[in-house]
């Protein structure tokens, strides 16, 4: 039977219609899906390790027999440890030790034969002896030892569900045989010569099963030249969708504004509460340059917390507005949206600008007003949420479009705003604004298809933030602390990881609120914010702390961002071990804002992971946004980088833009290089042509402009 890459999974010897549900849950459907699925690891079992050789610390694979095994159960009968002991053919035996490991009971017995991955460890009990805690275990029978099991370097792959890394194994070993290594490939052959890259099915053959002779630490690196060229392709597709993007944007159309005329000049004086900062005064400048073309500007601004990114686009919305056009704001939660209408409206209503607020959580008739005056052109600067984007939505004439924290939205989401300016037949000027600093490597990765500026520069007078970890116990000394700085005329945030209680043992915002009220604080005023309050329940919380009618607020996350009470001076941050740092730095910039001297406190357990004390000793070492975005792309990796899955997720499957920094690099170039080459039109088309609809859609490759 002939197949081809969009031959049904399904038909896959191995696969069959249970396991094709599992895998539909990856995203998994096709041939070419799956052998996009890649190996994790690799194990060399050419060369067994024996258990006489293995050393303390080291990693090994060992192929042994059972000799015995027994689940001893805890006093409550719950959690059980698997005691295994296992012999090499050399007569070497090993215990093993299983946590949680009662699954195994009866599933493994006397004579079997395994193969074991893991840690070699000192026992702690018996420290003269070695053993291997929860090793990765793979149990094989004599009819199984056939070419994908041993005699070779072995894919390692995650389990999706009951399909377990030796099934998907197998499976693959058939899929890989339907291989055609004269299969088209979508890199350009002059690029693929010049830069001695295998081709495409030689690629995934070697990847998926590579030779006896293969490197295992380049594999298990993902340096082999088969990984590299992989990797590659997947950056040099995903650029070149930037590329294309970038092409087809310059040549839209949109308002050359008048920047230099006195009038502007004047309007920008009139509105700025505060001498701007050098880098202020730059940014703003590449920014007007941008909106003096007819080619629409696509920026983003990158600025840590509290640099003054939000003046940044006011300024340029008053350009936009004095060019006799609309400025739109989107914001991704209602108290951000609203923390910016306010912050707009007091800068801007003095000079005769109208403001718009346009949320969900407005009244019928508040709404229907607001969007009367957005389709008038009253309102000069409309400022909202996902509100903007709905279809009744209409502005007089859109000319600039600022996107805040653009990581929340999707690529349809932000499209959707700015084809409110192009229903007039212009492309609106584009600020993208994120307080989240970005590394260079992921800016180049998500970003890529902007012009980036940085504000690298704090306003003046603002007094650095004393942050420090203490513990549990520790807590009474923390409240009183609390209670001193409300008494000097401060106030203060609570913030806990849950709003309700939940089998996860943390403290949750409401119960905790509750007894902070009663016991610890029955003489101040307390406010509570999460994210299940309405809109209007939310604005009052935060128009009470605001106007200091309320000193503490206990809250969940919900007030990382968009929340600016100067007054705020302390921040206490529970199970702080649980925050990422990105969120962590976010928060600690709620306080800060004002010239008394504020202090983030991080309260944690005394025992927790090397990685969340790296987290928390980050937070106290430094407050540079870059260094701690940089700290926390290495301990969690770009997948993770931004706390939560986005929507558009880019969905690599082999590259990683951390690790193979290069290669992005060099396939940035590349592809920037293809897209602006107009001798090469036929070449990307050829390309376009090529890429299955699952390519297709992830790379948003769907035109040469």
């Amino acid at each position: 039977m002939t197949m081809s890459l969009s031959t049904d999974v399904r038909m896959i010897k191995g696969v069959g219609p249970q396991r094709a549900e599992l895998l539909a849950q990856r995203g998994i459907y096709t041939l070419e899906d799956l052998l996009g699925y890649l190996p994790f690891r690799y194990e060399d079992r050419i060369h067994f390790s024996k258990v006489k050789d293995i050393q303390p610390n080291g990693t090994y694979t060992l192929r042994v027999r059972v000799m015995s095994g027994q689940a001893v159960r805890s006093m409550r009968g719950r959690d059980a440890i698997y005691h295994l002991l296992v012999q090499d053919d050399a007569g070497g035996s090993l215990p093993c030790k299983f946590f949680h490991g009662g699954y195994l009971e009866g599933r493994l017995k006397p004579g079997q034969l395994l193969i074991l991955h893991g840690k070699a460890e000192v026992d702690k009990l018996r420290p003269a002896r070695l053993e291997m805690v929860n090793p990765q275990i793979e149990v094989l029978s004599s009819e199984e030892m056939d070419s994908t099991e041993v005699g070779r370097i072995v894919p390692i792959y995650e389990a999706i569900g009951t399909f377990g890394s030796r099934q998907i194994r197998r499976a693959m070993y058939a899929a890989v045989q339907l291989i055609d290594t004269r299969m088209l490939d979508l890199l350009p052959e002059e690029l693929r010569a010049r830069l001695g890259f295998p081709s495409r099915g030689e690629a995934l053959i070697q990847t998926h099963f590579p030779g006896a002779g293969e490197n295992l630490d380049a594999l298990n690196t993902f340096r082999s030249p088969a990984q590299q060229r992989l990797i590659f392709e997947e950056f040099f597709l995903y650029q070149l969708s930037l590329a294309l993007d970038r092409r087809a944007t310059r040549k839209e159309n949109a308002i050359a504004f008048r920047v230099r005329e006195d009038a502007v000049r004047e309007a920008l004086k009139r509105i700025l509460p505060f001498k701007p900062t050098a880098a202020q005064k730059r940014v703003l400048a590449e920014i007007a340059a941008d909106l003096e073309k007819r080619a629409p500007m696509n920026r983003l601004l990158q600025g840590d917390v509290g640099s003054g990114k939000t003046i940044i686009a006011l300024q340029a919305a008053v350009i936009a507005i004095e060019n006799g056009t609309q400025a739109a704001l989107m914001a991704p939660t209602e108290i951000l949206a609203v923390q910016h209408f306010l912050s707009a409206r007091r800068v801007l209503a003095k000079a005769g600008y109208g403001v718009e607020l346009l949320i969900s959580g407005l009244k019928s008739a508040e709404k229907a007003a607001a969007l009367e005056r957005i389709r008038s052109g009253e309102a000069q600067l409309v400022i909202g949420t996902h509100a903007l984007i709905e279809e009744n939505v209409e502005f007089a004439r859109l000319g600039f479009v600022a996107i805040d924290e653009q990581h929340r939205f999707g690529v349809l989401q932000r499209k959707r705003l700015m084809d409110k300016a192009a229903a007039h037949g212009h492309a609106p000027h584009v600020l993208v604004l994120t307080a989240t600093p970005i590394p260079r490597t992921l800016s180049l990765t998500l970003y890529g298809d902007l012009d980036v500026s940085v504000l690298d520069e704090l306003p003046p007078g603002r007094t650095p933030i004393v942050t420090r970890i203490t513990t549990e116990p520790h807590l009474p000394g923390v409240w009183e602390f609390l209670r001193r700085e409300v008494a000097a005329g401060h106030q203060g945030y609570v913030v806990y990881p849950v709003i309700e209680e939940s089998k996860l043992e943390l403290k949750a915002a409401m119960k905790e609120f509750e007894r902070l009220s009663k016991e610890v604080f029955p003489k101040l005023k307390l406010g509570l914010l999460h994210g299940r309050l309405s809109s209007e329940e939310k604005e009052d919380v935060m128009q009470r702390f605001r106007k200091n009618e309320t000193q503490i607020l206990v809250a969940t996350t919900v007030v990382e961002v968009g929340v600016d009470v100067p007054n705020a001076t302390v921040m206490v941050i529970e199970h702080a071990e649980r925050f990422g740092l990105s969120q962590l730095h976010q928060l600690r910039g709620r306080i800060g804002r004002g010239a008394a001297r504020s202090h983030c406190i991080l309260v944690a357990p005394m025992r927790m992971t090397d990685e969340a004390r790296a987290r928390l000793e980050t937070m106290v070492r430094t407050s540079n946004g870059f260094e701690i975005a940089e700290t926390d792309l290495l301990l969690r990796g770009p997948g993770e980088f931004f706390g939560t899955r986005q929507s558009g997720d880019l969905g690599f499957h082999v590259a990683n833009p951390l690790r193979d920094r290069e290669l992005l690099e060099l396939a940035r170039r590349e592809a920037f290089a293809l897209a602006d080459d107009s001798g090469q039109t036929q070449t990307l088309q050829r390309i376009l042509r090529a890429l299955p609809g699952e390519w297709q859609r992830r790379y948003h490759l769907a035109r040469v402009g």
